[in-house]
């Protein structure tokens, strides 16, 4: 089965023979994938009016387990963003009564961010959505397949210079 990239790594080779394409054969796929993955996240998500960088949010409280509870350094360590966006990303949410800001019985200066009820349904309905969708996605690969490209991704991901150490 032929694709895109087939065709680019083809125009490439005819025009630069002294590279090695095979790089091109890989990250070419895994791009066009990832921008086809999130066109699909962001459509399970919006079923469930939530953007995809509320999911992410509401995803790692839910992931903390009862009581649904983290520090805001601990969500911005879960997300990957800075303070000032996990602070606005909380105060959204807030409003939105999906999180609930407490303080932190163990630091008197500090907050612990909550899932709501709410919050709880959301994230739970749009998670069930979302594994429906990319479950679909995978019906092309057999179990084996898929533990197998399971195993070669993890690996590639472990050698990125951001996964080190």
């Amino acid at each position: 089965m032929r694709d895109e990239v087939d065709e680019l790594v083809e125009a490439w080779a005819r025009e630069r023979a002294d590279l090695d394409l095979a790089p091109v054969e890989v990250f070419s796929r895994i791009g066009r994938l990832a921008r086809q993955l999130d066109r699909v996240r962001r459509e399970a998500f919006t079923e469930h009016r939530i953007e995809s960088w509320e999911f992410d949010v509401l995803a790692a409280l839910r992931r903390a387990g009862d009581p649904y509870q983290l520090s805001p350094g601990r969500l911005i360590r879960e997300t990957l963003v800075t303070s000032g966006t996990m602070t606005n990303r909380v105060d959204r949410l807030t409003d939105r009564g999906l999180v609930e800001r407490l303080p932190d019985p163990h630091d008197r200066r500090g907050v612990l961010v909550r899932l709501t009820p709410a919050g709880k349904e959301a994230v739970d309905s749009a998670f069930e959505a979302l594994l429906a969708s990319e479950r679909a996605l995978l019906t092309v690969l057999d179990e084996r397949d898929r533990a197998r490209l399971a195993t070669l991704l993890r690996s590639l991901m472990g050698s990125l210079p951001t996964n080190r150490g």
